[in-house]
């Protein structure tokens, strides 16, 4: 594999999709700069205020980003370069971007609600239920897989007598430091732009001369060391607080300047993949295959035949419907102009794709030790690929342990920017389960207003996520790539099915939700009678093997088949104009 020359052409494809296509879907869908968008029609200084488009890239960008579009490509290289490369690019334009700037831009013309209003006044009552259990239930997950994964990358370690290791610590530390002082930065960002009205490009530069700060000092001094159970409290407290923050005061900041942090981590690893390629040293690492079967036999426990779990593996880098809940859900409500929903949302898709080809020419230079199994963490396959095309350039030889250490900083503090934002999208979507459209927590009564109180909604939503993380959420986590995916057939689904009940033109839904439908099924099935086969095995050693999870994933598994289902008949009923709601 020549990494240089396909993150190129890779690169000049994503931007010939964003100009032409993108352009043409905006010309379809009827995008209208003089409309209002909710965040100036609602404002409200908590959930809705309007945002300059740079400012609401870095939180959208910073939000959907995290690991998503360096772990799966690296774990789907073991089918090959070519397949990995034809998905990203093909499944970025046609799909992922699509999904997101249809989502986006349908919940800006329903009053920044989320997809489960969507459905609500586009396919049904029932649907719109459903929609929203299933859409909880996954990010209930979430929360609780990146509060586990955050306070892995923050714990101590110790040593078998008890005391803390601190030099197997450090790392940790540093990144539990530098994390603190992000959102110390991020809330002092805030107050001077919004409230003392900074003018956004001092404080920008300033801010990222913060960023610079921050790492140094975190680098060098790291005082705090505590447990995976301490930390855990502690980002549950955290979590609790900034979901129900206005967005001013930390999740816009935060998410803007974090983006300075993933533009960085993409500058160094561009210039590692073109400077890799200029002085032939990706050259000497060409071991890659174009195509290694159908049939993942490279893996330790393996991802199974290329269709579907391709495309499941792959999501962040191509499609995932986590997506349509951040653009729905926060990035809806502080769009600023109509206009601006192209760049955010079709653009920051294709941003992901990009940094998706970069990992996968990561992991293709040091093919030979992924193979061996010497390295095969994706954080870390990521860090040794990009440090070490960095050192292969003369006179940066001695850079590789630094820019490895700063491209695991960067991924890991990119873990907390979604964290919270999860969140705050959870209790959108417990709030809407028992809201009718159109109406706030403030306009019910009784348990409903209780239940809809945005303290009691996400404190729910922290308790059931956090306490999974605590348990044991890997145990259904399998089940999360075929969720995710089902989440952004669904939500093509509902966007189709609304412009089609406006009379725009939708038939560019088609083939991606009926694809996406097809993939997440067949994993859904394959999930399901794998547990199933496990659970009602006669051989002892299978038995053995079999948990609370493996009855988890049968179950909910089941139940995820079933609703898909039932929501995909009732779009396609409305699609198709059985229910046609004009």
């Amino acid at each position: 594999m020549n990494a240089m020359l396909v993150v190129l052409v890779g690169c000049a494809i994503l931007v010939v999709g964003y100009i032409f296509y993108g352009g043409w879907l905006a010309k379809q869908w009827g995008v209208d700069d003089t409309k209002t968008t909710p965040a100036h029609e609602l404002e409200d200084g908590m959930d809705y205020v309007p945002a300059k488009a740079p400012v609401l890239m870095g939180h959208h960008f910073s939000s959907i980003a995290g690991a998503g579009p360096i772990n799966g490509p690296i774990q789907a290289a073991v089918f090959g370069w070519v397949p990995v490369v034809l998905w990203i690019l093909i499944g970025g334009i046609f799909f992922g971007a699509v999904h997101d700037y249809g989502a986006l831009f349908a919940s800006i013309r329903h009053k920044g609600q989320s997809l489960g209003e969507v459905v609500a006044v586009n396919i049904g009552e029932r649907a719109k239920k459903l929609f929203l259990v299933f859409s909880y239930l996954t990010l209930v997950l979430v929360v609780a897989a990146f509060a586990s994964i955050v306070a892995g990358t923050f714990e101590a370690k110790y040593t078998d007598t008890g005391a803390v290791d601190m030099a197997a610590s450090a790392t940790n530390a540093s990144v539990a430091m530098i994390s603190i002082l992000f959102i110390l930065m991020a809330i002092i960002f805030g107050l001077l732009v919004y409230r003392r009205g900074a003018p956004l490009s001092v404080a920008t530069v300033a801010g990222v001369i913060g960023i610079i700060i921050c790492l140094v000092i975190g680098l060098n001094f790291h005082p705090i060391y505590l447990s995976n159970n301490v930390w855990m409290w502690i980002i549950a407290v955290y979590i609790l607080i900034a979901s129900v923050a206005p967005v001013w005061i930390l999740l816009q900041p935060r998410d803007y300047l974090s983006s300075f942090l993933l533009y960085g981590m993409m500058v160094i690893a561009a210039v590692g993949v073109i400077g890799a390629g200029l002085t032939g040293a990706d050259a000497a690492h060409n071991d890659m295959p174009a195509f290694t079967g159908w049939v993942d036999t490279i893996s330790a426990t393996s991802l199974g035949t290329m269709f579907p779990a391709l495309f499941v593996t792959i999501a962040c880098g191509a499609i995932s419907g986590f997506h349509s809940l951040v653009g729905s859900g926060t990035t809806a409500k502080q769009l600023d102009h109509e206009r601006d929903a192209k760049p955010i949302a079709y653009g920051g898709m294709l941003i992901e794709c990009a940094l998706a080809l970069i990992s996968l020419a990561a992991v293709s230079f040091i093919w030979k030790e992924y193979l061996a199994g010497d390295i095969r963490v994706p954080t870390q396959v990521f860090a040794t690929g990009i440090s070490r095309m960095v050192a292969s350039i003369p006179g940066l030889e001695a850079t590789q342990t630094t820019v490895a250490s700063l491209l695991v900083l960067t991924v890991s503090a990119f873990c907390l920017t979604s964290l919270d934002t999860a969140t705050r999208l959870a209790r959108y979507m417990f709030q809407e389960f028992w809201l009718k459209p159109g109406q706030t927590y403030k306009d019910v009564t009784g348990i409903k207003a209780t239940l809809c109180n945005p303290f009691v909604a996400t404190a729910i939503t922290v308790v059931l996520g956090v306490g999974l993380g605590m348990t044991g959420y890997s145990k259904i986590w399998p089940l999360f790539g075929a969720a995710n995916q089902l989440l952004a057939a669904l939500a093509l689904l509902t966007v189709c099915a609304w412009l089609g009940n406006i009379g725009r033109n939708n038939k560019m839904f088609y083939i991606p939700m009926g694809f996406m439908l097809v993939v997440t099924l067949f994993s859904l099935f394959q999930t399901v009678t794998a547990r199933v086969g496990m659970i009602t095995s006669d051989n002892p050693d299978v038995l053995a093997k079999v948990d609370w999870g493996t009855y988890a994933q049968a179950i909910l598994g089941s139940l995820l088949f079933i609703l898909a289902i039932v929501l995909a008949v009732e779009g396609c009923m409305t699609i198709f104009g059985k229910k046609n709601k004009k």
